[in-house]
């Protein structure tokens, strides 16, 4: 008797590999239980959503530009990662852990199909962290004070970081199929990402980590940030899907639909990284010098109560809140200040990117003040210092000098009718004191206030504000004489005099 061996009709096959397929997909969904309930996961969820509800309550003070707000949830996300990494790479080698390898030998399911299901188990982790990234950004965008506009891409650096690591860990525990490895490579992840042990230095090379973070004081619009975020999620989700094609690859899958998707993937990835390696382009670059040497050609005016407002289109609705301040500290000086009009425009030093932090010079125009592309917080008082500074000087560029009683006039207009004048004090001068000499700052090159001034100033902030404007208004010529001294002003306003000389020195 003898057998005839033939290849299995195509329904067979198909049949196979449609029940291989359900195998892979019901395994994965097992991982993935197994992967969100995994201690290290599940303690990095608590960390990272405790961190998002503790940072974005007070970030921005309030007054987040959302161009800023979309970068500021690439960090958490990095947690999550080096967590799935380690549970990714652990849950990969449990078989080799409890003994079990030899069985899963003889299953249906090969070593390759399992490792496919690994990395599938890593989505719903990935699903998880974007929904974290997406509930942080809205909560942003819902302020209020929120200006400009988030990049997606962006917004996509988190989950595919967590992707990149999640498959990083799946692809090292077949290469390197011992416990230690992953958690070797977390440590090494934590110095180099975290701690900042290892920076990229160079202006392409930097943009080879997974997370490109850019501290930056001063918010820009949108359309100078330069950052080539499409680039590198393309870079990220290139590398990610390549490490998991490899990890199935190294695993004995050999077909020919797993060797073109580590070929594809290799190749988004170059594309990326090469692409986001380029540098800010020589139209970005005109574009910057313009907002910053001739800002009025790029700027939006609008008129409110006697004065005009410039700023940057995404800015524009911010207007009313500088007009407030404006008109609070307007209405507390004498009647030759009283209907004065001023111009105020936002002024950004954006040459050098949104990482760099110059300083603004005073205007020289009479009547101009400087405003910021920040709000909320310190610069509240800040901006008002400004404003009550060029209405007693005249102007940005007179009152950088002031070294006199005036500077009382300033701080008094400045502060007086906010909420907490003493706190607002304290928050304005560089080192957070309410005594002594302290440097006072402003949108511009900040500005001096002597021991004695300083003294004045706290005892006026203690009086009732409808007195003291009075006296301000009665005796507002006097007060703002470049010849006053900080005596002179606390006999006009009816406090103990200084306890020293002015002195700028």
């Amino acid at each position: 008797m003898s057998a005839v061996l033939s290849p299995a009709p195509p329904a067979a096959d198909r049949a196979a590999a449609a029940g291989g397929a359900r195998a892979v997909l019901a395994l994965a969904r097992f991982e993935a239980r197994k992967l969100l309930s995994s201690a290290p996961v599940v303690l990095a969820f608590v960390v990272y959503i405790g961190w998002i509800g503790w940072r974005t309550r007070q970030s921005f003070a309030g007054y987040p530009a959302l161009q800023d707000a979309d970068r500021s949830t690439q960090a958490g996300p990095l947690l999550v990662g080096m967590a799935v990494l380690l549970s990714a790479n652990l849950a990969v080698l449990r078989s080799r852990r409890h003994g079990t390898e030899d069985q899963f030998a003889v299953l249906v399911v090969p070593r390759g199909r399992r490792t496919a299901a690994h990395v599938l188990a890593l989505l719903p982790v990935v699903l998880l962290t974007a929904g974290c990234v997406t509930g942080q950004f809205t909560w942003e965008a819902l302020k209020p004070g929120a200006i400009g506009h988030g990049s997606p891409a962006e917004l996509l650096a988190g989950p595919l970081t967590v992707l990149l690591f999640g498959a990083v860990g799946v692809l090292l525990a077949r290469l390197l199929p011992v416990p230690s490895a992953a958690p070797l490579l977390s440590v090494c992840f934590l110095f180099v990402f975290v701690l900042g042990a290892f920076s990229f230095q160079g202006e392409g090379t930097r943009w080879l980590a997974p997370v490109v973070s850019e501290a930056s004081t001063t918010p820009l619009p949108s359309d100078l940030i330069g950052r080539p975020a499409a680039w590198h999620a393309l870079y990220l989700a290139g590398a990610a899907l390549c490490v998991a094609f490899l990890a199935v690859l190294v695993s004995g899958a050999r077909g020919l639909t797993v060797k073109a998707g580590v070929a594809l993937t290799l190749a988004l990835a170059v594309t990326g990284a090469v692409a986001q390696a380029g540098g800010d382009s020589p139209a970005l670059t005109a574009a910057r010098e313009r907002a910053t040497v001739t800002p009025e050609k790029e700027q939006t005016c609008v008129e409110r109560a006697g004065s005009r407002y410039c700023a940057f289109p995404e800015w524009v609705p911010r207007t009313a809140q500088w007009a407030t301040v404006v008109d609070r500290v307007r209405s507390l000086t004498g009647p030759a200040a009283h209907d004065r009009q001023l111009l105020v425009r936002q002024r950004i030093d954006a040459r050098y990117g949104p990482a760099a932090d110059s300083a603004i010079p005073p205007a020289t125009r009479r009547d101009q003040v400087t405003v910021g592309t920040a709000w909320g917080g310190n610069r509240v008082p800040e901006f008002s210092t400004a404003v009550a500074a060029v209405l007693v000087a005249g102007s940005e560029a007179a009152s950088d000098t002031m070294c006199d009683g005036r500077m009382v006039t300033v701080m008094w207009l400045s502060l007086s009718w906010q909420d907490d004048p003493v706190d607002a004090l304290r928050r304005v001068r560089l080192d957070d004191s309410v005594s002594g000499a302290a440097i006072v700052l402003s949108p511009t090159d900040p500005l001096t206030m002597t021991e004695g001034q300083t003294d004045v100033v706290r005892r006026l902030l203690q009086r009732p504000l409808a007195g003291v404007a009075a006296k301000v208004r009665a005796h507002w010529a006097e007060l703002t004489s470049p010849k006053v001294t900080t005596a002179r002003v606390a006999e006009l306003l009816g406090v103990a005099g200084p306890g020293k000389a002015d002195s700028c020195a």
